[in-house]
């Protein structure tokens, strides 16, 4: 897909909103028929959604280092787990743009993915600072700001109205593969809550797009506050840059919990199942962070009967 989507809609915002062009886009859409066959399940796959890191997170980094670029900023500065992968993606296409990347990390559970992922981002050229805690992360911020002095300030995800503009984005693609008969439009979309902005993006998307479908945010992650209100405050900040003049539909969005086990990062015996159960019947491969405990909650009824997309954040890149 050449040029934005966003930018034909508002093309007034383009000289405000810069992009980098950094994704394969559109993603592919198919039907899921072998999962759960009395339901009608779809998939969205943002597997393979750029080259050096694919999921979700290059979505939003097409805004974000546009941005930081805009500004004039050579140094981004954001946080994650040990095994983020904003943290990597960030890193990696900031790499690929000539832009420095800081890694400011707390510890969760160590398991053979986390590992396997703390060894790319080590080789990806970030520096890295392991702080532990949120509250120890707080603590070090005047001094990773000092330290890195102008350094663009990026939060957890990328989800910052900026970044959320990636699933505004991804929203009005989704509206235009309706459009071409590609799918039906869904009743509802699941997808991993981990930082908010992918869900609040797609809230505000499909309101701009005039669709009906609702936001099913599985929540994984208890280390930032995540509800509704809160993703309904990032959509409308990022609705405000664009000026769209609409307001997200408070009734379009369910923060599904109940899936998130002993806390973020950790593994729980749902999840396992969603795993192997997407792999043998769909071919999927998705994580026991993100995407597992969101195919939990699909398997288990999230999003109704159908037509229900399930948004694939998961990288395929290794």
């Amino acid at each position: 897909m050449g040029g934005s989507l966003i930018h034909e809609r508002f093309p007034e915002a383009a000289a405000r909103l810069p992009r980098v062009e950094l994704c394969d886009l559109p993603t592919p859409v198919r039907r899921m028929a072998a999962l759960d066959p009395p339901r009608d399940l779809w998939v969205k796959d943002d597997s393979g959604s750029a080259p050096l890191w694919g999921g979700n997170k290059p979505r939003k980094l097409e805004w974000i280092l546009a941005d930081a670029r805009a500004k004039g900023r050579r140094t981004i500065l954001t946080f994650g787990g040990l095994g983020t992968n904003h943290g990597l993606a960030t890193a990696l296409y900031a790499r690929q743009l000539g832009m420095r990347c800081v890694l400011a990390l707390v510890d969760q559970p160590l398991d053979a993915h986390v590992e396997a992922q703390l060894e790319r981002i080590r080789a990806s050229g970030a520096l890295v600072h392991v702080t532990r805690t949120t509250p120890r992360t707080a603590l070090a911020l005047p001094y990773l700001m000092t330290r890195h002095g102008r350094a663009y300030y990026l939060p957890p995800g990328g989800s910052s109205p900026v970044g959320t503009l990636g699933f505004v984005e991804a929203a009005l693609e989704l509206a235009a593969q309706v459009q071409a008969g590609e799918l039906p439009e869904p009743e509802g979309i699941v997808l991993a809550l981990g930082s908010g902005g992918s869900a609040a993006g797609l809230l505000a998307g499909l309101r701009v797009a005039g669709m009906r479908t609702k936001v099913h945010a599985v929540l994984v992650n208890d280390r930032l506050k995540l509800d509704e209100k809160v993703l309904l405050r990032l959509a409308r900040r990022t609705l405000a840059r664009l000026e769209a003049g609409v307001d997200p539909d408070p009734r379009a969005l369910e923060v599904v919990r109940g899936f998130l086990g002993g806390g973020y990062g950790h593994a729980t015996p749902e999840a396992r199942d969603a795993i192997a159960r997407a792999a043998d019947a769909e071919g999927l491969a998705l994580d026991p962070v993100y995407t597992g405990k969101a195919m939990a909650a699909l398997l288990a009824g999230a999003g109704g009967d159908g037509p229900v997309l399930y948004w694939h954040t998961h990288s395929a890149a290794v």
